[in-house]
């Protein structure tokens, strides 16, 4: 007997349900923090696991190739505490914050910040990148204008993500084309853009409406941000250099990891020569985060932070989050959902629905944004071949309900991610990322509005899938 049949459909689909209802009260209801009811609701899956046949060996295994996916995005997490100090103690964000403040508008402010992140994403590609770098001066921001956090975290979010859409240098866009098996990724991004736009569109007038109704923040205390930020740092346009340099190393597509050591270093050099700190000043604040020691308290608390330990707690959630997508893996609940699933999809708004259902449900089992893209995708392929629907089609669900929808997951990597860059609980943060609900909405939308002229000529590319699949592995 296989592994993937040991358990029947219904199986798979009660040990779903529990989970769900096990998670769902022990972090909502309860507030427990994720790590804990994930851990335990790995172990009680594990001991079923065992019961119904598994070995621990399969078992074991099942937990490895989950954690794998995530080994890189935990090492990009490692780097971005490192670089988010190295920033802060250097007087990069001080900077950019001293220069906001000064130029921004509150009643625009919200509509700025995702028009910038639109436009920055585009460019670097990577949604990680925005966030971590424009999303922490904006969130900074923001605080001091007295701008409710949600509303900020939601629109830094929303515009990175469109940008992420957007880019033909993302790598989830890349990922999405290849198993999709579309040639060409800018005939995946026209298509994309059907739905992207619009739906940027709505979320920009959501933020100007929003942003309008905003009051005025007290003009002194703003000014005394600034004067403080002045006192404490070296508030120049010299500053800018790492932020050139990590933009420029983005847009010749040097890989994440060698992205933000380049802009962490940078930063370190130039506080080295403007500064003169000691090297152990440096490895601590490093290892430890920034800390501002001045008399201001909410100027301390608004520049420091970063360093490694500071991620070591997204880390641990993404490793008992992975462990559990794993175990769920290997007994082949997952598979036996989605492959319910691809029954009776004889119209594209239906396939389209169930593909977006199915990349949804993944992100919430697993939490793991590639997996997300790669398991529907190869699972639902076929059926956009039998139905003579243009593999962009495809792509662009795989997009929108596999890479964005993990933002929405509190336990998913991207959702830890900015949960824990940006200072925001995933539950606040949520309700106001407007563009990553508004987009799988639309897709699934305009499918059963539009859905007729989706036939068009096959440009499936196997190859390419498995090249991507590859290297993903």
């Amino acid at each position: 007997m296989k592994k993937t049949d040991r358990l029947t459909f219904w199986e798979s689909l009660i040990i779903m349900l529990v989970m769900f209802g096990l998670l769902g009260t022990m972090m909502i209801a309860w507030k427990m923090t994720p790590q804990i009811p994930i851990l335990l609701t790995f172990t009680l899956l594990l001991f079923y696991g065992k019961f119904r046949g598994f070995s621990w060996n399969e078992l074991q295994e099942g937990i490895t190739e989950g954690i794998k996916p995530g080994i890189i995005p935990m090492i990009i997490f490692i780097m971005i505490g490192v670089l988010v100090s190295a920033w802060s103690m250097s007087g990069v964000i001080p900077t950019i914050m001293v220069y906001g403040l000064e130029l921004l508008n509150v009643r625009f402010f919200l509509f700025t910040v995702f028009i910038s992140c639109c436009l920055v994403g585009i460019i670097v590609g990577s949604s990680f990148t925005t966030i971590s770098t424009l999303g922490i001066v904006f969130m900074g921001i923001g605080q001091v204008m007295g701008i409710n956090m949600a509303l900020t975290a939601g629109s830094i979010v929303s515009g990175a993500l469109f940008g992420n859409n957007m880019s033909p240098l993302s790598g989830t866009t890349n990922l999405a084309t290849g198993i999709a098996g579309v040639n060409n990724v800018f005939d995946h991004i026209k298509t994309i853009a059907h739905t992207a736009i619009p739906s940027a569109i709505v979320t920009a007038i959501i933020f100007l409406v929003v942003g309008h109704a905003t009051t005025n923040p007290n003009m002194s205390s703003v000014h005394h941000i600034i004067n403080a930020l002045n006192s404490n740092f070296f508030i120049s346009p010299l500053m800018l250099i790492p932020i050139a340099v990590l933009i420029f190393c983005a847009i010749i597509q040097i890989p994440a990891i060698p992205i933000l050591l380049s802009g962490s270093i940078t930063a370190i050099i130039m506080h080295v020569l403007i500064s003169h700190p000691s090297v152990k000043t440096i490895s601590n604040q490093i290892m430890n985060g920034f800390q501002l020691n001045s008399p201001d308290k909410k100027i301390n608390a608004i520049v420091s932070g970063g360093g490694i330990t500071s991620m070591l707690s997204s880390i641990s959630l993404i490793l008992v989050a992975l462990t559990l997508g794993g175990v769920l893996l290997k007994m082949g609940v997952i598979n036996n959902l989605i492959g319910k699933m691809t029954v009776q999809v004889n119209t594209p708004g239906k396939l389209i629905l169930t593909s977006m259902i199915s990349a949804i449900g993944v992100n919430f089992l697993v939490g793991e944004q590639y997996i997300s893209i790669i398991l529907p995708g190869t699972t639902f392929r076929n059926n956009f071949k039998k139905q003579d629907i243009q593999p962009v089609y495809l792509s662009r669900v795989l997009a929108s309900g596999g890479a964005d929808i993990n933002a929405l997951v509190p336990w998913g990597v991207t959702g830890i991610f900015i949960s824990g860059v940006l200072g925001v609980s995933p539950f606040v943060f949520i309700s106001c990322a407007f563009y990553v609900w508004l987009n799988p909405l639309l897709t699934v939308i305009f499918a059963f509005v539009f859905g007729k002229n989706y036939n068009g000529k096959k440009v499936l590319a196997p190859k390419v899938s498995q090249k991507v699949i590859e290297e993903i592995n």
